[in-house]
């Protein structure tokens, strides 16, 4: 269930199908048409390519069968629903699988701008087009293996960079910062100050990643700039384990944000 006591998740029917009402379909339709247009400037091609590619509407919510399918055809991913956030090794079995975990509801318009845990349209708008690029799905599909085979103590630093990647990466096309994260593609407020020229780019190097702590319930203060995603995935060529054994060792960067309450 939703860590949110205000949302529910939804039960397929007996198709496969999940039932949205009116109101829920019209919030991922506003939610859509605001960000897409927001983000044609703003996105990375790959990502802008996977909406046109999983046909990707404002008309209605999506259903994550049809989605599954279209992304099997094109690279062998797939989306799967689940009730919210799941165990890290159930995510990490799905990732390693190529597929992505779908939590089913949709948040109410009084979290339009942002909502902490992730919802249908964070995580279809958001993840799901970026699963059409070959090279994201096999960073995404080494990291759910990798994530499988390390010890627990070290699983929090490895999440920092599927934080920093995957929710809230950019890379650099053209000469210019486009988004990629599927945290700004799904936040009006990420989206919006990630391209204000007030937040922290720095280019990806994986022990600063590593090192970087964040919070989830706040805009991001610093973003980290790839150059292809060929660069995401021959990161992990590395030795990992002892990668965030050293992190560990030379401690984390100050903080750009004041702790939780």
């Amino acid at each position: 269930m939703p860590l949110n006591p205000n949302y529910t998740s939804k039960t397929p029917d007996a198709n496969g199908l999940y039932r949205y009402s009116s109101d829920e379909n019209a919030v991922w339709g506003e939610l859509f048409e605001r960000q897409i247009d927001y983000l044609r400037t703003r996105a990375c091609r790959a990502y802008l390519d996977g909406v046109e590619k999983l046909k990707l509407t404002g008309d209605r919510v999506p259903q994550v069968k049809d989605l599954d399918a279209r992304l099997a055809a094109l690279t062998g991913a797939g989306v799967k629903g689940v009730d919210a956030i799941i165990p890290q090794d159930a995510f990490s079995t799905l990732l390693a699988s190529r597929k992505f975990p779908v939590a089913t509801f949709i948040r109410t318009r009084q979290d339009m701008e942002y909502l902490e845990e992730p919802d249908i349209f964070h995580e279809v708008f958001g993840h799901a087009p970026m699963l059409t690029n070959e090279a994201f799905c096999q960073f995404m599909e080494r990291f759910g293996a990798l994530a499988l085979t390390l010890e627990s103590a070290q699983i929090k630093h490895l999440f920092r960079l599927f934080w920093f990647t995957v929710e809230f990466g950019m890379i650099r096309e053209d000469g210019k910062l486009k988004a990629f994260g599927a945290g700004i593609m799904s936040s009006p407020s990420e989206a919006a100050f990630a391209g204000s020229g007030k937040a922290q780019m720095l280019d990806f190097d994986l022990m600063t990643v590593l090192r970087t702590p964040y919070r989830i319930d706040i805009v991001q203060p610093v973003y980290f700039v790839i150059d292809s995603f060929e660069q995401l995935v021959a990161c992990l060529d590395q030795d990992i384990a002892a990668a965030i054994t050293q992190a560990k060792a030379l401690g984390d960067r100050p903080a750009l944000f004041e702790q939780a309450a």
